[in-house]
């Protein structure tokens, strides 16, 4: 079904001991559905970390793109899954690795209004807040905009445009987020 391989299930459903005897006998790590998710993606999304732990070590691609672009640290990220994406960064995954819809894994936490806080000792979070900033107020994602803010990105830096977040607001954004900041 969906070009699952029983790695694929097995990650899915939280069974360690089949997923460690299928690589102990070798079964390829890299295997893709038929919506391009690896099992890395599957025990990434799941919150499965011994099994995650055990794909990195057997040369699972930690960078691998779905469907969608997503990579399994957009998906950890997206769950508020901290420890496997430690691991996945500390395995070589792409923090600025850019979904279909140009979503960073960090882009993917603040749209679920996750404890970005959480994610400070993870992700250079000053820097991707702030740029992250000027994309969620360009795209009028308000709630995103409030979220960033609060978690301290500045309504002041400029981007490489020399465009401040504010000057990039549509709508009434630019003033919620004013008076936010300025009280």
């Amino acid at each position: 079904q969906d070009n699952r391989t029983a790695l694929h299930w097995a990650c899915s459903a939280g069974h360690t001991e089949i997923a460690d005897l299928l690589l102990g006998l070798g079964v390829p790590v890299g295997d893709k559905d038929d919506a391009g998710w690896t099992p890395l993606h599957i025990a990434s999304s799941a919150g499965r970390e011994e099994i995650v732990k055990a794909l990195i070590a057997q040369g699972a691609p930690v960078n691998a793109v779905n469907q969608n672009g997503c990579t399994p640290l957009h998906y950890a990220a997206s769950k508020n899954k901290q420890e496997i994406a430690v691991m996945l960064l500390e395995n070589g995954a792409d923090p600025d690795a850019r979904d279909h819809f140009e979503s960073t894994p960090l882009h993917r936490a603040a749209k679920i209004s996750c404890n970005l806080n959480r994610f400070s000792p993870v992700f250079d979070v000053t820097l991707e807040i702030n740029l992250n900033l000027h994309l969620a107020c360009d795209e009028e994602r308000v709630e995103e905009a409030k979220l960033l803010v609060s978690h301290g990105a500045s309504i002041h830096i400029e981007n490489k445009e020399e465009l401040t977040p504010l000057k990039v607001a549509k709508g009434g954004l630019g003033a919620i987020l004013k008076r936010m900041v300025e009280g």
